[in-house]
């Protein structure tokens, strides 16, 4: 029975959080002190039957929301529902459409944010607590204090029915540690020698930021703790990004402003390439770079790029298209070539789509696997990405180093999204919309 009232309480969660934020919105906008004291009167029954009630912990959440939705809503209908203002009813029904899309994007958001929070909150755990069910959202350490010339750790143990505070002095050769009861307490300086598992430690919050450092430790020394992997992932996404921006925007142009013989169809049969799996050309790519002997080198990840790509193109064309005919014809007026349009006059009016599209590079190169995997066999020309597969092959078992690697090679992508994101929305949100 508990999933079931976990679930359904969580549901009733939803529809008393959204009561509470409507009463919240009708009391404050309307200066109504009678709806905020509705408010706080049909949270009573909650409190009530949580502190009364002998229930499971499932049970009682659920009792606990249904006498708080049930209050809340007697109160939503005495008070707010009663008035007869057609005005106010149309804002409050407006006021319920907009917590309601944000009660659903903020559940979409919780879900995509759970398992980030587990990677973060992970790399900073001791090895106890990564394994522990349901999991550990707050990293803690045991506290420790100096105790005959050593730093020794606090535990709780139970002796005669008390609980009594107790330091680890030693760890045995057979799992067992010797224990002394601290001064103050029942049996003061008695010693033990008892299993772990009858120890309760003394926890507090303190991250353990030493994986970070042991995760590097961990790298061979001719990397110079993966400073190399940074840069040969650097120099790959840089020169992406330029060889992208640079070939899809003069071609874009082309297709978008220009006019020869053949365009369209051209341009419908690069987009067919775009239904092509990459699985079917990934062995006569291999062949070419083979033949002009770039295996095991990185110019088979960022030389393609300089030769455009499909999307690239038409995410370009359809930004050139929304550009008036105007600003061209008094530029050819001018005496400006087709060059120096595309340079002076149209690139700087695609800027949305120029960064959408350098945020999609970085992300696809800062994160290519495969590319590596096929193309490269030496460990000093890996990027991040394959450096981090090797890693998880070789320590998998350490959570702890596992999750901070994976940390430090995702933070810049996150980093680069967080700031970034308004140019990105801007450019996919106006990409194809004629001015």
């Amino acid at each position: 029975m508990n999933p079931i009232f976990w679930i359904f309480g969580t549901l009733l969660l939803y529809f008393t959080a959204g009561l509470v934020m409507t009463l919240i919105t009708e009391g404050f906008k309307y200066r109504s002190p009678g709806v905020l004291v509705a408010l706080v009167i049909g949270l009573i029954p909650a409190v009530v039957v949580h502190k009364t009630a002998h229930l499971p912990a499932a049970a009682s959440f659920f009792a606990a929301l249904v006498a708080a939705f049930v209050g809340l809503y007697i109160g939503y209908a005495v008070g707010p529902r009663r008035t007869k203002d057609w005005k106010r009813i149309k804002a409050r029904k407006e006021n319920i459409r907009k917590i309601t899309y944000h009660m659903i994007l903020l559940t979409g958001s919780a879900v995509f944010l759970v398992p980030f929070i587990w990677l973060v909150t992970t790399s900073v755990k001791e090895e106890d607590e990564m394994s522990k069910y349901p999991p550990v959202w707050i990293p803690t350490q045991q506290v420790k204090m100096l105790f005959d010339g050593k730093q020794c750790g606090l535990s709780t143990m139970t002796v005669a029915g008390k609980t009594v505070r107790v330091v680890e002095t030693k760890e045995l050769e057979d799992g067992t540690k010797r224990v002394e009861i601290l001064p103050g307490q029942p049996d003061a300086g008695k010693t033990f020698i008892l299993e772990g598992s009858k120890l309760t430690k003394t926890r507090a919050f303190a991250p353990k930021w030493k994986n970070y450092s042991d995760a590097l430790t961990f790298l061979p020394k001719e990397t110079k703790g993966g400073l190399l992997y940074v840069w040969n992932t650097v120099y790959i996404t840089m020169l992406s990004i330029l060889g992208t921006i640079l070939s899809s925007s003069l071609v874009a142009y082309s297709f978008a402003r220009l006019k020869w013989p053949g365009r369209d169809q051209l341009f419908v049969v690069l987009l067919a390439t775009m239904m092509l799996p990459g699985a079917v050309t990934m062995i006569p790519v291999f062949l070419i770079f083979r033949t002009l002997g770039w295996i095991d080198t990185l110019k088979p990840l960022w030389i393609p790029s300089f030769f455009g790509g499909a999307f690239s193109v038409f995410l370009l064309r359809q930004f050139f298209m929304t550009i008036p005919n105007d600003l061209e014809d008094a530029a050819k007026i001018d005496g400006c070539t087709y060059f120096g349009i595309y340079w002076r006059i149209m690139l700087p009016l695609i800027k949305p789509a120029l960064a959408a599209l350098t945020i999609m590079t970085f992300m696809g190169s800062w994160n290519n696997f495969m590319g590596p995997l096929i193309y490269i066999n030496s460990p000093e020309k890996m990027p991040l990405a394959y450096a981090l597969q090797l890693f998880q092959g070789a320590h998998g078992a350490e959570y702890g180093l596992l999750m901070a690697a994976s940390t430090m090679v995702m933070l810049p992508v996150l980093l680069v999204f967080f700031f970034t994101q308004r140019y990105f929305i801007q450019g996919i949100t106006l990409t194809g919309i004629k001015g």
